[in-house]
């Protein structure tokens, strides 16, 4: 979902105070003007009643001659009321309708008589909406001017924060010499963000420094031991497979231990500096080959471990798959699927099945994970909890399957055992990639 920014929020959150704030002073202003409206006709239709009176009091024979604007009305005189005006109950009533006319009137009934009178506004109300037009549309266009200077202005005071935002959203964690230049025209507050997002990649850039240190020396210092260890391992091997009779069981099967945990420990060594590098940086290491020639080598490299169970390893039709990605890495995520089936199988048939979307199926016959142990294997990948057990455990080939964008899925199976599902979907090789 797209965010509004800065700007826009306040713009708005100032032409809606202003329109809100000209919409109370409209009100208050209107509600004004008819309180002194009707306080205005009262006091002068009153005093020509009172003029009407005295003088009819001096005068019996006295009569009201009415004007253009001004009529009074005796009940006691012969000629017609309008019968508008003769529904009205004592008082001022305002914007009444006669013969097409607006007027005010003002009833009174005095010593067993009605008076009343009435005054044409017609003219009046109709420049009095003539006023309310212009009002309302000098205040629209005021609103509407408001907004434009505020939203330029707020465009100038927003532009360095703007900027910054910019130059924060546009680096890059492989570019440790950037920098954020606030500008001359920044805040004061903007230079203190600035440079505390300058101190902060600064020390990023040493941490990473660090970090691509320690992997540089523990590719090598680590490797080469263990590579050393599992050389002399196999040369001794070779030397005691020329004289077996001289050589104890015991210290062959040491020797064979040795170059096992040897190659165990590379393995691990080379899924740990791959969990360090970005994986943007592993299309350099990264190989083209064919996954339906290498799944039978891996089965066989595995078959020895059921031995001593009554397990049998069985490949499924092998589309052809051609992949591009780090091989000892796909080596060593499918090898501990297999292996971690095998471990977890007493007897049956374990089942590799690869689909051409170089999607790697392991089903194994069980005893099987419940899904507990699934749940906790993924809640340990979640947290980042270390492995348990022999081995490099699930968690570890969860983690660097999220971290090169590969998908694991295990569940189990609805008769028993386990489904392991490897997909490398994204390494699928494109037709016409170069070798």
């Amino acid at each position: 979902m797209r965010r509004a920014s800065l700007q826009l929020r306040i713009t708005v959150g100032v032409i809606v105070y202003m329109l809100l704030l000209s919409l109370a002073v409209v009100y208050h202003g209107n509600t004004i003007n008819e309180r002194a409206e009707r306080l205005l006709w009262r006091s002068l239709l009153q005093s020509e009643l009172d003029h009407y009176l005295a003088r009819h009091k001096e005068d019996p024979d006295y009569h009201w001659r009415d004007t253009d604007d001004v009529i009074l009305y005796d009940s006691n005189e012969p000629r017609t009321i309008p019968h508008r005006l003769t529904t009205l109950s004592p008082g001022l009533h305002d914007d009444i309708k006669v013969d097409g006319r607006e007027r005010v009137a003002l009833v009174k009934d005095q010593a067993g008589r009605r008076f009343i009178v009435s005054l044409d506004i017609t003219s009046f109300e109709d420049e009095e909406r003539h006023l309310s037009t212009l009002m309302v549309g000098s205040a629209l266009g005021g609103l509407l001017l408001s907004g434009i200077i505020v939203a330029w202005g707020l465009r100038r005071l927003a532009k360095p924060l703007s900027k910054l935002a910019t130059d924060i959203a546009t680096l890059q964690p492989d570019r440790p010499e950037q920098r954020i230049e606030p500008g001359p025209r920044a805040s004061s507050e903007l230079v203190v963000i600035a440079d505390a997002v300058n101190g902060y990649i600064e020390r990023n850039a040493r941490f990473v420094e660090r970090e691509r240190a320690f992997i540089d020396s523990a590719s090598h210092e680590l490797r080469t031991p263990i590579a050393v260890i599992a050389g002399a391992s196999e040369i001794a091997l070779d030397q005691l497979t020329l004289a077996p009779s001289d050589t104890p069981v015991a210290t062959r099967q040491q020797l064979q231990r040795i170059l096992h945990t040897a190659r165990g420990v590379e393995q691990l060594i080379s899924l740990l500096l791959v969990l360090a590098k970005d994986p943007r940086r592993l299309a350099g290491i990264s190989d083209r080959f064919r996954l339906d020639q290498l799944l039978p080598e891996i089965m066989e490299d595995h078959r020895h471990l059921c031995a001593d169970k009554n397990l049998t390893l069985e490949l499924a039709p092998l589309p052809a798959c051609e992949v591009v990605a780090p091989l000892t890495i796909v080596q060593a995520a499918i090898g501990n699927l297999l292996r971690n089936a095998i471990e977890n199988s007493d007897r049956g048939t374990i089942v590799i099945t690869l689909r051409p979307e170089a999607v790697v199926v392991i089903d194994d016959p069980g005893h099987g994970m419940s899904p507990e142990e699934i749940s906790a294997i993924y809640a340990r990948m979640a947290r980042g909890g270390g492995r348990e057990g022999n081995g490099i455990g699930l968690d570890l080939i969860a983690r660097l399957c999220e971290h090169l964008g590969w998908n694991l899925k295990l569940e189990p199976r609805a008769e028993r055992g386990t489904r392991a599902t490897l997909d490398l979907g994204r390494t699928l090789a494109t037709v016409g990639k170069s070798r």
